[in-house]
Formats: structure tokens, sequence, C-alpha cells
């Protein structure tokens, strides 16, 4: 394992000459509607344990710039792992092919903030190579022993840095530093030849002494271990129309699959989205409100500025079921006619900005979550989920359940496996039939893909009941 670099990332004192590469970008941008020189350095490194043994520890780095001309629906970029001015040239010659016949009129650059959502320090230096895999033996030896049944446990950790520097047309240079931090806990257990698995983990922003601390990971293994159980007791789920209830917290994920994208401002703008063109309709019952909000403290999801420099958000998508707002990067917005949201996000130097969710949640209602279940007279409890599938044009998706009980009579009678839920995003917003009032966010473990990027993301919603899904089971 290479030691990490820890100097603070200053590109234009390290590697670049600022004035030189300003005119450079100002040559590039010339005639364009908008523009700027992404420069980025990443840095992490990640354990895996398994059953007392170190299986593998990486560390990785990386750094490079991408430079971005946009004149209209067109792009220009062009990037490279080597931050150096000769590179910077011939990038700013390809990207400004992009400006055509030009005339343009760069955008103004976004106001500048010095909202600060997480430390400004690098979670990897928290704790020696050794001192890391001492407490993760430690988190494995407590997960093996809490049960007989446990028949394999694996931890893995994860901690990284991302810094970036935003140079504009005019001058200005936004700053981020994102610090990252993630431990899972997953066990096999086994019984009367049976075999089922069981996993929980959590993260966000945040030093790793934090993260380890004891309080901390020994229910994350309790979690584990208890879900692997329950699997043991699942009987085949029952397939066709039924009442679901969502649990809390993580289950949010399929609002960010079914209805979060669909609200993303470039499928809108193209007209590929179940719900382009229904700004000030009435989408959803009443009482549900969703938001994207990239200024929670912490979070995952959460940014200081997007990765173009707007500073992130509280955005309201949807007010009380009414249709008030997409997410927006700088290039959709201009198109559209409206301001950028804060949403323009890459997975890095060499990948463009799009409109993407930060932590995407819907806001408490007034109902009791004991009441919602209890007025489920024949359906499904679906609490934990995990892969999923949606067609953004139409909004169907397709998720599976990780944790999913039978309910008949306002009870819960046994937990299932094998469930999926079925159905489409503005089928099921309608069908809401009750909210709770126990909104909670995810654990922090959530990761978004489009267009071939990735970025971390934060789910979040309260108890629901939601009427007449598609489940699919094995058992009719």
């Amino acid at each position: 394992m290479t030691k990490p670099n820890n100097k603070t990332f200053l590109p234009f004192d390290s590697h670049l000459d600022q004035t030189k590469i300003l005119s450079i970008l100002k040559t590039a941008t010339d005639g364009a509607d908008d523009g700027e020189l992404f420069v980025e350095r990443k840095k992490g490194e990640s354990f895996l344990l398994q059953d007392g043994r170190l299986k593998s520890a990486n560390y990785n780095a990386s750094e490079g710039f991408g430079l971005r001309v946009v004149r209209g629906e067109t792009t220009g970029y062009s990037h490279s792992s080597d931050i150096s001015e000769k590179s910077i040239i011939k990038a700013a010659k390809t990207a400004h092919l992009a400006v055509g016949a030009g005339g343009g009129l760069i955008s103004i650059s976004p106001s500048q903030t010095n909202q600060k959502l997480y430390m400004h320090e690098d979670p990897i230096d928290d704790f020696n190579f050794v001192q890391k895999v001492e407490i993760l033996q430690t988190i494995d030896t407590f997960t093996r022993e809490l049960n007989k049944s446990v028949v394999q446990a694996s931890v893995s950790m994860a901690a990284g840095i991302q810094e970036i520097s935003i140079l504009r047309p005019d001058g200005l240079i936004f700053k981020d530093f994102r610090p990252m931090t993630r431990l899972s806990i997953s066990v096999i257990v086994e019984k009367n030849g049976r075999r089922e698995t069981g996993s929980a983990g959590y993260g966000g922003r945040e030093g790793l002494k934090k993260l380890l601390e004891n309080d901390r990971w020994k229910p994350l293994a309790v979690e584990a271990v208890r879900i692997a159980n329950l699997n043991l007791t699942a009987t085949p789920a029952p397939a066709g129309v039924h009442d679901v209830v969502l649990g809390p917290g993580w289950p949010g994920i399929l609002l960010h699959e079914a209805i979060g994208h669909g609200l993303e401002g470039d499928f809108n703008r193209k007209k590929t989205s179940a719900f382009c063109e229904l700004m000030g309709t009435q989408i959803a019952s009443k009482g549900v409100t969703i938001l994207d909000d990239g200024t929670i403290p912490n979070r995952r999801g959460s940014i200081s500025i997007d990765d173009e420099g707007t500073p992130s958000k509280k955005n309201v998508l949807i007010e009380n079921g009414i249709l008030v707002g997409y997410m927006q990067d700088r290039q959709n917005a201009r198109l559209m006619g409206v301001k950028p949201t804060g949403n323009g996000r890459r997975e890095s130097y060499a990948h463009t900005p799009l409109p993407r969710m930060t932590n995407t949640y819907m806001l408490s209602g007034q109902d009791n979550p004991k009441d919602i279940l209890a007025d489920l007279k024949d359906g499904v409890y679906a609490v934990g989920f995990g892969g999923g599938q949606v067609d953004i044009t139409n909004g169907k998706f397709v998720f599976s359940c990780t944790e999913a009980y039978r309910v008949k009579g306002g009870k819960i009678t046994n937990p299932v496996h094998g469930a999926t839920i079925i159905g489409d995003g503005a089928s099921a917003l309608r069908k809401i039939r009750a909210i709770g009032n126990d909104m909670s966010l995810d654990p922090g473990i959530g990761n978004c893909g489009k267009a071939g990027q990735w970025v971390p993301v934060g789910v979040g919603q309260p108890t629901l009941l939601i009427g007449g899904l598609t489940v699919g089971g094995s058992k009719l």
C-alpha cells in the first residue's frame, strides 16, 4: 500500500500558472454559453476482512482535469490525467469545437458560498494501517460470536477524499473538500442445512473515528445477523396485486428510482420523462411532499457546491401532491429558462456534469405507523430493498425486497422471501393512501448510476401505504 499524499490539493499553486490557464479558458469559451475547467484529486482506501483474515487492502489515487465548453445543446469536453499547461491547451482546442459559429454569451458564474457541510479533514489519516486491521478483526470476532448459526462473516470498510477546484472564465475559483467513509457487515447463517445471508451498513461524510465507535458498529453487526436469521424462517412471497406498506428510511430508494430520476431536468427538457409537461399539476396524493436536499450536514449525498460550483440547495420537487420543481444543472436550466438548483454532478474529472439527485426524501405525514399496519387487511410490509430497475420514459419499476413480511388482518404473520415490488412511479404516487409521521433517512450507503456515471446519494421516507401494487413471488 502506497502512503497517500496528505498535502492539500492546490492545483493553481502546485501545477499551474493561474493567469495563463485563465487566458486559455477564456479563448476556449469565446462565443460559448458556458464552460469551466474542473480540476480534481481523489484518493481512497478499502479493506475486506473475512472470518478474521484480511482478504484485501487497497489504496488508489487519481488526479486530472476536464475542460468543458457549452454552446446551446452541444457540449465540447476534453480531459486528461496530466494536469499541465500543455495538456490544457490541447483540451481547450478540442472543446472549443463545440462553439461552432459562436454568438453565445458566457453565463454568469454561480454565487459563491461559505457553507461547510462536512469536516475538512482526510479520514484516511484517522488510524494507521495496523489499527484499522485490528478494529476490523474486533468487529469480525464480535459478529461471529453473536449467534451459533453464523458460519461466515465479512467486514468491509472504505474511506476516501475528493478535492475539486473549478475555474470559471471570469476568474472565479470554486473549491470543495469531500470526505467519505463507509462500513458494511455481511454474514451467512446456517440451520438444518439451509443457508441465508444478511447484511447491514452505514456511512457518510465523516471521519473513521466516529464511524468506528463501538456503539455504532455493534448494532450494525446485530442487525446483519438478525436479517440473516429472519430469512431462515421466511416462506415464499405471495404473487398478485396487493396493498403494500413500505417501511421508513431505506425503502425511499423506490422513490429515488421510480420518481426521482423522472424529475431530473434533462429528461424533462428532452420530453423523455413520464413527468414532462406536468409542472403545476397534481401528480401525487395530497400530503405527498418530496424534496431533494444536498445541504444536510455529513450526509452521503450532501455537497457544499455541485460540480459546476453552484451552492447545494434544499429543493422542493412535489408539494402536497403538486409538481413544483425539477432538479437542474446549468446547461439544462439555461435551456429551460429556469435557475440551476445545485444538482450538476459528475463522477470524476473524466465526466461531464448531469442533473443528479443528492438526498431525496418524502416528508412525514400525520399517520401513526402502527395504525397504518393495522389498516393493512391483506398485503405485504416491505422494510428492506435490494436491486431495482426503472424505465425513465414510463416510470415502470421492479424492486427486490431483502426484508418483507406477509400481513393479514392488520397483523404481521411471517417473513417472506423472493418478493419483488412492481409498478410505475406515476401510478404509485397517486395510490399513496397513508403517510407516517416517522420519516427517516437511509444509513448512508447509497450510490446512483446514470449514463455510466456513479455518484453517492441519500434517500428517505416515512412509512407509506400504497394501494394495488403488483407483488412478484413464487406463491400463488
